[in-house]
């Protein structure tokens, strides 16, 4: 086994976007260098360590034990530098070429990031954003195994190391296709719950908030069918009975893009609020402090749905605890 001491700390980057892209090709190309200097590095770090790490197969390489040990612990290492680094250095979002990985659920990211790449494209041109999917079930792991600065979505209070600011306040509508014998009359309870409902839920539950809302009134909705994308929604509602209850300013967007009847939902669903989420690590990072800014500042531009939500004001960032 190499010696710490004696081992070119700079072949950790080429194991490491080995590791990560499975593809001695792709990890040239993650690491701007070409694919000689990539398996050149292989060769000296398998000297090194006394063991191939990575094997052919098709499509790429296979990682072996020793390579798969090490996969956590040096992009662990390797993150950890890139972020102290970043805390300490000089942001200025017109000149950086920053690459921002954050998590938005699908909501979020189409409320938010049409706005917010707006305001990137004028005031950092040349950083980029990369947003990955979370929801209640992963955004926790997203941050802790550093593949997102923040996420933002519809989530539980987290752990003490991380910081939760409150975006933007959310109220419920129902849609229906125009026809639909709900879309006229009074919509009561009973009216709503006897027709099929459609869910949108990436993650595959079957719960939402209209569930937790009914389940309190003893009630029970009857759910047609589960959706993990938002973009079958207008389709499936057009050609089917089935309704839908989802958060009011991408059901305003849906109705208006697709023709679809907005109905108030009888159902009182207690409002609910976005909510960006980032590790403490990052209290005194400049360049995700600019960001966080922006953010907060496109949530405030985010329309308010008229009867049905308090607007897009947002919860000021907390200033950092003192040290």
């Amino acid at each position: 086994m190499a010696d710490l001491s004696t081992l070119d700390l700079n072949l950790l980057r080429v194991f490491d976007a080995v590791a990560r892209e499975r593809h001695v090709t792709r990890a040239a190309q993650r690491l701007n260098l070409s694919q000689p200097a990539v398996s050149n590095a292989l060769a000296r770090l398998r000297a090194a360590l006394n063991d191939e790490l990575f094997l052919r197969r098709p499509g790429g390489v296979e990682p072996t034990e020793l390579a798969l040990a090490l996969a956590g612990p040096v992009a662990e290492v390797l993150d950890r530098l890139r972020e102290t680094l970043a805390v300490h250095a000089p942001f200025d979002p017109a000149t950086s070429d920053r690459v921002f990985t954050v998590a938005f659920s699908e909501y979020a990211e189409a409320v938010l990031a049409p706005r917010l790449l707006e305001r990137m494209g004028h005031d950092a041109p040349r950083c980029l954003l990369a947003i990955r999917h979370a929801d209640r079930t992963n955004w926790q792991e997203l941050l802790d195994r550093g593949e997102a600065e923040l996420a933002i979505g519809v989530l539980p209070e987290p752990p003490a190391i991380y910081t939760r600011i409150r975006l933007l306040p959310e109220g419920f509508l129902t849609l229906m296709r125009p026809g639909h014998a709900l879309a006229s009359g009074v919509l009561t309870e009973d009216r709503l719950i006897a027709f099929p409902h459609l869910l949108h839920s990436p993650n595959g539950s079957r719960d939402g908030a209209l569930d937790v809302a009914l389940a309190t009134r003893g009630k029970q909705r009857r759910i047609g069918a589960v959706v993990a994308h938002l973009s079958a929604v207008p389709d499936i509602l057009a050609r089917t009975d089935m309704v839908m209850t989802l958060s009011a300013r991408l059901a305003c967007r849906l109705a208006e893009a697709h023709g679809l009847v907005l109905r108030e939902s009888p159902v009182e669903i207690h409002h609910t609020r976005l909510s960006l989420i980032f590790h403490r690590r990052f209290e005194s990072d400049a360049g995700h402090a600019w960001l966080r800014r922006l953010m907060l500042a496109v949530a405030r531009e985010v329309p308010a749905v008229e009867g049905v939500d308090g607007g897009g004001a947002a919860s000021p960032e907390p200033p950092p605890p003192k040290a």
